[in-house]
């Protein structure tokens, strides 16, 4: 098998299975552990993939901040935040995530549907100063600054005490395996139990968070009630999320 095939099949078991051992991979591809770790080495310099002991993961998603992620909206959040928010009917409480996807989100809410909005993060609630017939509860305690959400005891405290119909949970990676995935702990534990207290959860993400995995779980796929996609993806690509349990909505 030539080098560049080997490499094709290693990047497909990453984006498959979520990691890749060099042992199987040396007994799959009938070649020594040495030319495997050798084309891992390679495909690390080339930025393809993170090297760890005995074997690879998939390169992690940068992680900016807010501020940087407002920079690179597009038509693709605005799809997504259209069809999110069609999704509400009037009198729920929605919970909404941080994020600059659900920002998009919150931007295509009616201004004449009556909701209950809450939310931790200040600036999800700042979008909603005009909707006389939204109203805001915001969750409080220890802003996370990256995100500009609230985490922490307090936060969970608030949560405890409300039972939202609709979550927009925000991510910053989906795999068909490994699931919900985003890059802080405790980010990822109070969205887990937003999750937990809510009636119906939906993740709308943009093409490049599939397929990939940042370091601390949320959830599995069946956890939620819809994966949104963009249009235009191919169904052999959301074919291993659907065989996992989520309901792809693409």
């Amino acid at each position: 098998m030539l080098g560049s095939q080997r490499r094709t099949h290693i990047l497909e078991t990453l984006r498959r299975e979520g990691q890749a051992l060099a042992s199987a991979l040396a007994r799959e591809l009938d070649v020594s552990e040495d030319t495997i770790r050798r084309d891992m080495r390679d495909m690390a310099a080339a930025g393809l993939l993170r090297r760890v002991h005995g074997g690879a993961l998939p390169v992690a998603p940068d992680l900016p901040d807010l501020t940087a992620r407002r920079g690179v909206e597009n038509e693709a959040k605005a799809a997504l935040g259209a069809r999110a928010a069609a999704l509400v009917q009037p009198g729920q409480m929605v919970f909404l995530d941080g994020g600059t996807t659900t920002a998009a989100i919150a931007r295509h809410l009616p201004r004449d549907m009556p909701l209950v909005v809450a939310t931790h993060s200040p600036t999800i609630a700042a979008e909603f100063e005009h909707h006389a017939m939204v109203e805001v509860v915001l969750i409080g305690g220890r802003l996370y600054k990256h995100s500009m959400v609230c985490l922490g005891a307090r936060a969970i405290a608030a949560i405890d005490a409300i039972r939202p119909d609709i979550f927009f949970l925000g991510v910053t990676a989906v795999h068909p395996r490994l699931g919900l995935t985003t890059g802080d702990f405790e980010e990822a534990a109070i969205k887990r139990h937003i999750l937990g207290a809510s009636a119906r959860t939906y993740v709308a993400v943009t093409e490049e968070k599939l397929d990939a995995i940042s370091p601390c779980r949320i959830a599995p796929l069946d956890a939620l009630a819809g994966l949104i996609v963009p249009h235009g993806i191919e169904a052999e690509r959301l074919a291993p999320y659907r065989e996992a349990g989520a309901v792809v909505m693409a």
